[in-house]
Order: C-alpha cells, then sequence, then structure tokens
C-alpha cells in the first residue's frame, strides 16, 4: 500500500506553520512597535481584537465557501489573501493602517483549519485522523518557533518591515507546491488502490443535496464542538499574543533575549499535539469507541494545563518556562482530538462549514477575552504591579479547559441527537 496521504498530511502541516508564522511576527516586534507608536496595553488589544473580528467573520464565509469550492481551490484563495496581508504590515505607517492589516489577515487565515480538516477528513479514516491532524495542528508550535528564532533577528538586522515581507512571501512558495501536488484521493494518480481502499475502508454515504446551517445547528454535535472553541481558544490566542510581552515585563528580557524561552513553550506545543492525537487513536485502536477515546485524551489534556495555576508562586524564569509548555503542549494535544470531532462526526462535504461555525464561536471568545486581558493589565500596570495582573490571568486559563470538558459531556447527555437524514434539506 502506498503512504501518499502522508505527504498531503505534510502540505497542510507547513501550510498551518506558515499561517502562524505570520500571524505571531506582531506580537514578537510589540515591544519594539509600541514604543514607535506609542501603544498602550488597550491600543494593543485593539490590534488583536481586529484580527479576532474578521477571523470570526472568514471562518463563516471561507467555511461555506471551501464546501463549495473544494479544498485545493479554497486553500489556494485563503492563502493569497494571508500572504499579501502579512506583507502589507511592511507599509503601515500608523496604529490604524496596522489594524487595517490585522483584519485583512485574520480574513485570510480564517480558511485554513476548516480547508485542512477537510482535507484529512478526504484523506485519512477514523483511526488516522486524529494522529493526521495533530501533525498538521504541530504546525502552529513549529511557525510559532520559527518565529522568535528569525523575526527578531530580521528586524535588528534589517528592519522591522523586513520581518513582515520575508515570513509573508514564504506563502507563496506553498502555493505553488500545493497546486502542482494537491488533488482529492479518488482522482491522484500517484495513490494505490489498496491506499485507496484503506482511506475509504469507513467512509459513510455522504448526501447528495447541500446541507443547510439550520440543519447543522440542530446536531449536538455542533455546539459540543461549538463550546469547545468558544471557552478554549481564547487561552491559546493569550499564549500566542502576550506571551512576548510577559517574558519582558516579568523576567526583563529585552528582544535580543526572548527568543530562546519562547522557543522551548512552543517547541512542547509540537509534541503535545502529536501526542494528543496519538493517544486517541491508541485508544480507537485498542477498541475504544470514537467519541470515549476522544473524551478520554481531552481529560487528560485538561489536568495538564492545571498547574499554570500557581505561577504566582514561581520566579525563577526557566520554572515558568516549563510551566507554561505543559500548558502550551496540553492546549495543542485538546486541539487536535477537539478538531477531529467534527471529521468523526459530519459528512465529508460539511466539515469545513462545521469548522467554520465552530471557529467562529472560538474567534468570538478570542475577541471578549483580550479586552478583558488589556483592562486586567492596564489596570495592575497602572498599580505598580503588572505580575499580579498575568497570575490571575493564568488561573484563569488554567481552569478553562476542565471546566469546557465537563461542560461538553453534559451537553452530549442531555442533547437529543438529530437523525442523520435531517441533514439533507
Amino acid at each position: 500500500m502506498s503512504r501518499y496521504r502522508w505527504q498531503m498530511c505534510a502540505l497542510l502541516f507547513f501550510a498551518t506553520t506558515i499561517n502562524y508564522l505570520d500571524r505571531q511576527v506582531l506580537g514578537l516586534l510589540k515591544p519594539l512597535l509600541e514604543q514607535q507608536f506609542d501603544w498602550s496595553e488597550t491600543d494593543y488589544s485593539y490590534l488583536v481584537v481586529a484580527f479576532q473580528a474578521s477571523y470570526a467573520l472568514g471562518l463563516l464565509l471561507f467555511g461555506k465557501l471551501i464546501d463549495r469550492l473544494g479544498t485545493k481551490l479554497g486553500y489556494a484563495l485563503c492563502i493569497v489573501v494571508w500572504s499579501l496581508a502579512a506583507i502589507g504590515h511592511a507599509a503601515a505607517h500608523s496604529t490604524f493602517s496596522f489594524l487595517i492589516m490585522r483584519a485583512l489577515l485574520g480574513l485570510g487565515e480564517s480558511g485554513n483549519f476548516p480547508a485542512a480538516i477537510k482535507a484529512v477528513s478526504e484523506w485519512f479514516p477514523r483511526k488516522e485522523r486524529a494522529l493526521a491532524v495533530g501533525i498538521l495542528t504541530s504546525g502552529t508550535s513549529v511557525g510559532a518557533i520559527l518565529a522568535p528564532a528569525c523575526v527578531p533577528w530580521l528586524a535588528a538586522s534589517y528592519g522591522w518591515q523586513a520581518a513582515f515581507i520575508v515570513t509573508g512571501l514564504t506563502g507563496f512558495v506553498w502555493l505553488l507546491c500545493w497546486q502542482w501536488l494537491y488533488r482529492s484521493p479518488a482522482r491522484h494518480t500517484r495513490i494505490s488502490p489498496a491506499e485507496l481502499a484503506h482511506i475509504n475502508a469507513d467512509a459513510e454515504p455522504q448526501p447528495t443535496q447541500q446541507i443547510k446551517w439550520r440543519a447543522l445547528l440542530g446536531l449536538r454535535a455542533t455546539w459540543v464542538f461549538v463550546v469547545g472553541k468558544f471557552l478554549t481558544d481564547p487561552i491559546w490566542w493569550f499564549m500566542l499574543f502576550w506571551l512576548p510581552s510577559y517574558f519582558s515585563s516579568r523576567f526583563a528580557l529585552d528582544l535580543k533575549h526572548l527568543g530562546l524561552p519562547l522557543m522551548i513553550v512552543y517547541c512542547a506545543t509540537s509534541i503535545g499535539s502529536v501526542a494528543g492525537g496519538w493517544l486517541s487513536s491508541r485508544l480507537i485502536g485498542r477498541g475504544w469507541s470514537v467519541n470515549k477515546a476522544r473524551a478520554r485524551a481531552m481529560l487528560i489534556m485538561a489536568a495538564l494545563a492545571l498547574p499554570i495555576g500557581f505561577s504566582s508562586y514561581v520566579d525563577n524564569l526557566w520554572v515558568m518556562v516549563g510551566l507554561l509548555s505543559l500548558a502550551a503542549a496540553a492546549h495543542q494535544g485538546w486541539s487536535a482530538n477537539l478538531f477531529t470531532t467534527v471529521a468523526d462526526n459530519f459528512p465529508r462535504s460539511q466539515v469545513a462549514s462545521v469548522m467554520g461555525i465552530g471557529g467562529t464561536a472560538g474567534s468570538l471568545g478570542g475577541m471578549i477575552f483580550p479586552f478583558i486581558v488589556g483592562l486586567v493589565l492596564e489596570h495592575y500596570k497602572l498599580m505598580g504591579n503588572l505580575s499580579l495582573g498575568y497570575n490571575l490571568i493564568f488561573i484563569v486559563c488554567a481552569s478553562s479547559y476542565l471546566m469546557t470538558w465537563v461542560i461538553m459531556q453534559l451537553l452530549m447527555r442531555k442533547a437529543a441527537a438529530v437523525p442523520r437524514h435531517s441533514l439533507q434539506s
């Protein structure tokens, strides 16, 4: 049997890497740009919210559009939009122009996960999907690792504009590879009949008619996914956008010394992403039901996030790096399984649409949380105790996953399932 499906997974991994590389640049340059443009913590939170708002809107638009255009064309459209927006940051000359570029970046980047998870549902059987999703979502970690490795150097050597231009151009390199290599399994000439049969081994009949959103919103699996995204996505956004500032304020690290702590944290997320996907796939291989395996893996990840709540007792930089690494790894392991529930419970033709609905909920949570973070940090900064503000936020981060897991389980038990035939409307 050929293994061409893993080459497709590699393509998805690299796209996700570029996606997170591009969005991380602003957070890394925050200490520099807030001096040049006189940003307050509240100003910076507006930039984060602009990204999140357009990301939420884009998820609704691109989720449905990708299902209509197909994975190949839909993914290509997304990366063109976000790569042009990433490069456009270099031309920004005011807070407002940065806000516009962040909005365009969020719009384009919103299509990444709907397209990627749709591709996984096309190319992998259920027992391999969580591992495949874990691998591709580890690209978020690699992108976050590459960013502190190269962005500060680019900014210090060639100016902050160069950091946006160079990272933005990588998307067009990936686009050439995507157009050359990607096809659906049934149409691909490099896939063997044995691999095609393996991919379709547990495939269910697909609806012959277009499924409307109101039918999707009537499914309990949709609302379980929505709750999971709404309550836990903001934690990842906080880690992505505020960790450089946190290390800078609490441990007095300048732009040149931020790289190593951030690289360690984001390297751990790669391990968590793959391990979380592997765990549930392993449990399924041992005979567990798909839903039970996903739930158990997510419970373990929720428990691993709890120690970050004790950050107020930590004064050593590297101990704090360890706690953050564990929490970030737990988040990615959680997300690998949460994403896979969509491919498990919905027909392939609607995976991107459901991803868009849940992703929008996650982005709405990500819009609300930055406002709270900005207000809390601004308050404690004026009081001269910014570390206390961060400690309170870390307590919220630590408890969010376990609380969300409990709510998701209650929804799964109490909500009535909608018959699958009702999707065809």
